[in-house]
């Protein structure tokens, strides 16, 4: 890999669990990072992510920026990339919650398929030569039969599929039409302590250690015969990153490549709480899916191949450093 010092990145999402620790990331290799947040009333709030590598705004070495605004903003985008001039463009911004994707799916199309590609075009309109990453997903895939391949038919079964196939489509579009370094990666779950809350293995994680503290009694869940291909989250951001130093713009399927259900990850999260998931899983018919995706298994084989990653944390080790990690929050928090 050649010097990244002195690169500059910008990320949309970066208060996010991949933005957060693409920075990270980024600002270990010695890239000046920008970001853009959503405006809110409480800035802290909003990037609590951030924290470990949060920069006073006032400090003169500083090299983390965050602007605030939303991939929305079409006018934001060109400005932003023309005053900024980055090399790298990781556009992580979505509303990514499959299951929130149905009751709101205008919101999700507006900032999952059409951020992506007013992005493509601001970047194309300020005239500068960034490199792009996408983030697609595996939910693109929906029913086709596991593993699923770069090669793969896609089958989307939810808003948040099809907006993300929209802007997986524009990226080679973008790419083909005007010959712009645009690839996406298309990632399968990929989880870790930061984690939203809402989110499936999160909720699992996190109601594991209140159960362990005797904080709770039940957690509620929705299909647990749902099979997923679930990775960590760190190590999914260092492919990124080795997508954009890649010699030619290609799409790959980021994922490890191990099948386990919603119950499985259950099983091994609670058992590494000292419990029976048994005991204290409920289901909730309100948290399934209009339209359920049965398998999402990937095969990684072209990424391991072509640029060297491959994933080393599996979904049973996984389970383990998030429960530890909620049963610690559990300890200094309030």
């Amino acid at each position: 890999m050649s010097d990244t010092t002195g690169r500059t990145a910008l990320i949309t999402g970066i208060s996010g669990q991949d933005g957060s620790y693409l920075a990270e990331l980024l600002l270990a290799k010695g890239y000046q990072v920008h970001g853009i947040v959503r405006h809110t009333s409480s800035l802290i709030a909003n990037t609590s992510r951030l924290d470990m590598i949060y920069q006073d705004p006032h400090e003169t070495e500083r090299r983390l920026f965050l602007h605030k605004g939303d991939v929305t903003d079409a006018g934001l985008l060109v400005n932003l990339i023309r005053d900024i001039r980055p090399d790298e463009i990781y556009n992580l911004a979505a509303q990514s919650h499959v299951r929130v994707s149905f009751d709101l799916p205008d919101y999700t199309a507006n900032v999952t398929a059409l951020g992506a590609i007013r992005l493509l075009e601001a970047v194309r309109a300020s005239g500068i030569e960034a490199r792009i990453y996408q983030a697609s997903t595996s939910e693109m895939f929906g029913t086709a039969a596991p593993p699923q391949h770069e090669s793969t038919a896609f089958h989307p079964r939810s808003p948040y599929g099809v907006a993300k196939l929209f802007a997986h489509w524009a990226t080679v579009n973008y790419r083909e039409s005007y010959g712009m370094f645009a690839a996406s990666g298309i990632a399968f779950n990929h989880e870790s302590p930061r984690r939203g809350e809402t989110f499936v293995t999160r909720k699992i994680t996190r109601a594991a250690a209140r159960i362990a503290a005797g904080l709770e009694k039940k957690v509620y869940l929705g299909n647990l015969d749902a099979v997923r291909d679930w990775g960590y989250a760190p190590e999914y951001t260092e492919a990124m990153w080795r997508m954009l130093q890649h010699d030619e713009p290609v799409d790959y399927v980021i994922a490890t490549g191990r099948a386990a259900t919603v119950r499985d990850f259950a099983e091994a999260a609670f058992a590494h709480a000292g419990l029976d998931w048994r005991d204290h899983v409920e289901h909730d018919d309100r948290y399934e899916r209009p339209a359920e995706v049965p398998e999402l298994v990937g095969d990684p084989a072209k990424i391991e191949r072509e640029i060297g990653w491959k994933a080393r944390v599996h979904w049973d080790e996984l389970a383990r450093i998030m429960v530890d990690a909620d049963r610690n929050a559990l300890r200094i928090g309030p």
